[in-house]
């Protein structure tokens, strides 16, 4: 699983930019953000992403058999952290599904960038490396076609709007 690295050492000496990532980078972040470590966007590798505070949740989805114990960054900590600004993301997936998110989704639900099922990471064969995820058996109302359609695994890319 690689060395992990500590939350702190994450942000370059002048606290303005985040520091590079070390292995192959698996998610940007572009758009309307203020922290970058590439020329005008974040990008984080799976050692950034798991070094953030990680949070989960038990749930069954829409698209798996059984239900799991899903973990990983909170979204809305992740868009802070970078100083986003704005009021939707625009996430595109590897094989180039798109979804827009209102980022006040983000604050009336515990909305994940999964990296763990069941303390596995997720390979690409089975929604990873990165989804971001609904707590569906938390809420009722996130059982409906507009957050299952919001609900986009094999995230590579968010862009802050």
């Amino acid at each position: 699983m690689g060395s992990v690295i500590p939350w702190a050492s994450l942000y370059a000496e002048d606290k303005l930019t985040l520091a590079p990532p070390i292995g192959s980078a698996i998610l940007t972040v572009s758009g309307d953000i203020a922290v970058t470590n590439v020329g005008d966007e974040a990008q984080f590798d799976l050692a950034m992403l798991e070094a953030m505070p990680s949070h989960g949740f038990e749930t069954r989805t829409p698209w798996t058999e059984t239900s799991g114990y899903y973990s990983g960054p909170l979204l809305r900590d992740l868009l802070e952290t970078l100083g986003a600004e704005g009021e939707d993301i625009y996430v595109r997936a590897l094989n180039d599904y798109e979804a827009t998110l209102p980022i006040a989704d983000l604050h009336n639900y515990d909305v994940l960038l999964a990296i763990h099922r069941d303390g596995e990471i997720m390979p690409i064969r089975e929604y990873g490396p990165l989804w971001v995820l609904y707590p569906f058996d938390d809420h009722v109302e996130l059982l409906g076609e507009t957050f299952r359609f919001r609900s986009v695994w094999q995230v590579m890319h968010i862009h802050v709007r």
